[in-house]
């Protein structure tokens, strides 16, 4: 399965996600991120870069903008806020049915956005880390039920 991770800039929520994610190794998953306003090439936060590093974890140090190529690719796009999901239907009306918020696709009954770290402190990364790292926990569960 192929999971394109989606926040505003991708330098940090998705960065995060996309890094702790992969280091799950779960066979047969490949994973992406990217962000509705980002630009190619930007270094992601030190926080966040701090953070996965801290945990030994693999990452993509440069930021990457949604891609129409990469929507193809993804069997299932996760966002982190439903303005995200919102943005990318109406930019890319093709892909509705495979986009969903990253709480919503993990527990279909759950809402709410994964809080946007940036410009924050090291103590606020590492609570929305936390927060990502749990997620992923069900998504890992899922993914493993699923298969």
């Amino acid at each position: 399965m192929n999971i394109y991770l989606i926040c505003t800039g991708n330098t940090c929520r998705s960065p995060m996600a996309e890094a702790i994610l992969r280091s799950r190794g779960i066979e047969n998953v490949s994973v992406r991120s990217a962000g509705v306003h980002a630009q190619d090439g930007w270094p992601i936060s030190l926080n966040a870069k701090t953070l996965i590093e801290e945990a030994d974890m693999l990452y993509t140090p440069v930021s990457r903008a949604v891609s129409s190529e990469d929507l193809k690719w993804a069997d299932v796009v996760l966002t982190m806020t439903e303005g995200h999901k919102a943005n990318l239907i109406y930019s890319h009306p093709e892909v509705k049915y495979k986009t969903f918020t990253l709480k919503g696709f993990v527990k279909p009954d759950s809402t709410g956005d994964v809080y946007d770290p940036y410009g924050g402190d090291i103590d606020t990364y590492r609570h929305v880390f936390n927060e990502l790292s749990g997620i992923i926990d069900v998504l890992e569960q899922k993914l493993m039920e699923e298969s």
